[in-house]
């Protein structure tokens, strides 16, 4: 593991990009993220996700699926006390109760609650409205383009920031579309591959790129590491 010390950069070097990819690709195999059996769960998974672990999603989309609530009409329709209760290992059930159910009303009055309408519009235009919605950010927004409606733009978490940013491509501090652009001008436009990565990005940021992070044994280790960054 080589590192190094200097001022973080932004790298204009789009080769490194795929690099990356291909490394992580042939150290996890496919990821098949964004785990979900419909668009409309993938929807939901990605307001429940915020600020909580994906395996307390898991258990909450089990329960709207046991309570049979993973429709936005009936998830609507039921009691406010019923939804909280069923998303509660989510972490801020009301509040979560709250924004599901303003997407879902969104859905219906203007898609007829079918997802298959709504991925059928301009993703720029969607991305604004889904921006207007109470408690839906840049992130979840494209979280809901990329995986729900299969729209293509890259999705930009904390852990892309801090993988990236570790290694000396970019620097932690630009903003969110400053980094999306980046991924966008220097990725292939594919909308297989923008998943794809995305996953790669949360699998090594949850197994290795943490807080405390193991870089002897990340499969990104060969790469040069910003020391300054811990």
């Amino acid at each position: 593991m080589k590192c190094f010390s200097g001022k973080k950069r932004y790298i204009a070097k789009w080769p490194i990009l795929i690099d990356i990819y291909n490394t992580l690709s042939e150290y996890y195999g496919p990821t098949g993220w964004w785990p979900g059996e419909s668009p409309f769960e993938i929807a939901i998974g990605a307001i429940l996700t915020q600020n909580t672990a994906w395996t307390n999603v898991e258990k909450a989309i089990c329960n709207l699926k046991k309570q049979n609530l993973l429709n936005p009409h009936k998830m609507v329709e039921c009691k406010r006390d019923t939804l909280e209760q069923a998303i509660r290992s989510s972490g801020y059930f009301k509040q979560k109760a709250e924004r599901l159910i303003i997407f879902c009303n969104y859905l219906i009055e203007k898609y007829d609650g079918k997802m298959e309408n709504m991925a059928c519009v301009n993703a720029s235009h969607l991305r604004k409205e889904l921006l207007n919605l109470k408690g839906i950010g840049l992130e979840t927004a494209d979280d809901i383009l990329l995986y729900a409606c299969g729209h293509l733009i890259f999705v930009v978490d904390a852990y892309t920031k801090r993988i990236f940013s570790r290694h000396g491509i970019l620097d932690e501090e630009l903003k969110y579309e400053d980094i999306q652009n980046y991924f966008h001008e220097h990725l292939p436009k594919d909308v297989h591959i923008y998943k794809e990565y995305h996953g790669l990005i949360v699998w090594t940021g949850k197994d290795y790129c943490r807080k405390q992070p193991k870089c002897l044994k990340c499969p990104l280790n060969k790469y040069p590491i910003d020391i300054n960054c811990f």
